[in-house]
């Protein structure tokens, strides 16, 4: 699919987008749910850009490729997404204690770490070559709370009940395991912890991104709703994306 966009610097963002992995890049990995989780899943010939896999009616989309980290930190990401404004709206406390799920070389994590000073910062990665990155940028700033985690394809490494708010961006749709993903972050979330999606909006055909790289705010709402998650506030003030904040409740359906 040709990609195009009305953002300033968009040629080169789009079509590094068709090569560079989003961030999670949630590769191959040895770990395999249970026979039972696996039945939360179907499979089909694969659509274009996608796996064959389908979960809740939705093709999970293949993963891009882990080039291009430069293009993770480009100097019109800022302008293009407007993090400054999610960050913002995330409501943060100076103790607050951060997820950054699918963390790449920490373009948000280490614009979190300066508004949580008394808090933590957990940067999760599945790349070695992204976790060597994160921690030789956290060490260069001195950012001593903010923490790397490897993660997998099934879990997020991180100790239960700890965090007050998590945060995926743009990596949700390329999960291979939402449904255990989803469980790993409510375990590792206090009572009251909340879950920030950002998504290309699949509703807005101005945002020229590969179909099964953006999502519905339907389809976002089932499928977390289905995971012990309630939405509980969602924006329109992102120019390409959806700002989608869940909170956690007691128990996970699915």
């Amino acid at each position: 699919m040709t990609r195009h966009s009305r953002f300033p610097g968009s040629a080169l963002l789009l079509a590094l987008l068709t090569t560079v992995c989003l961030s999670s890049c949630h590769a191959c990995q040895a770990q395999q749910p249970t026979t039972a989780a696996q039945d939360s899943y179907t499979y089909k010939a694969p659509t274009s850009g996608g796996t064959g896999k389908v979960y809740m009616g939705r093709e999970i989309a293949a993963i891009m490729s882990a080039t291009g980290s430069n293009w993770l930190d480009r100097d019109t990401r800022q302008e293009e997404e407007n993090s400054t404004r999610t960050i913002e709206n995330m409501n943060l406390q100076p103790n607050t204690v951060v997820a950054d799920i699918g963390a790449g070389t920490g373009f948000y994590t280490f614009q979190l770490a300066p508004r949580v000073p008394k808090g933590k910062v957990y940067a999760v990665e599945v790349q070695d070559r992204f976790i060597k990155s994160l921690e030789s940028r956290r060490d260069k700033v001195g950012a001593n709370h903010v923490t790397i985690v490897k993660g997998d394809s099934l879990q997020v490494n991180l100790p239960a009940q700890t965090i007050d708010i998590a945060l995926m961006v743009d990596v949700y749709h390329e999960l291979a395991y939402p449904k255990e993903i989803l469980k790993s972050i409510h375990q590792a979330l206090k009572t009251d912890g909340k879950l920030l999606l950002l998504e290309y909006k699949a509703e807005d055909p101005d945002v020229r991104i590969r179909e099964l790289h953006k999502m519905t705010k339907e389809q976002i709402k089932k499928e977390l709703e289905a995971n012990g998650f309630r939405l509980q506030r969602q924006e329109d003030f992102l120019p390409i994306q959806h700002f989608m904040l869940f909170e956690k409740v007691e128990e996970s359906g699915g």
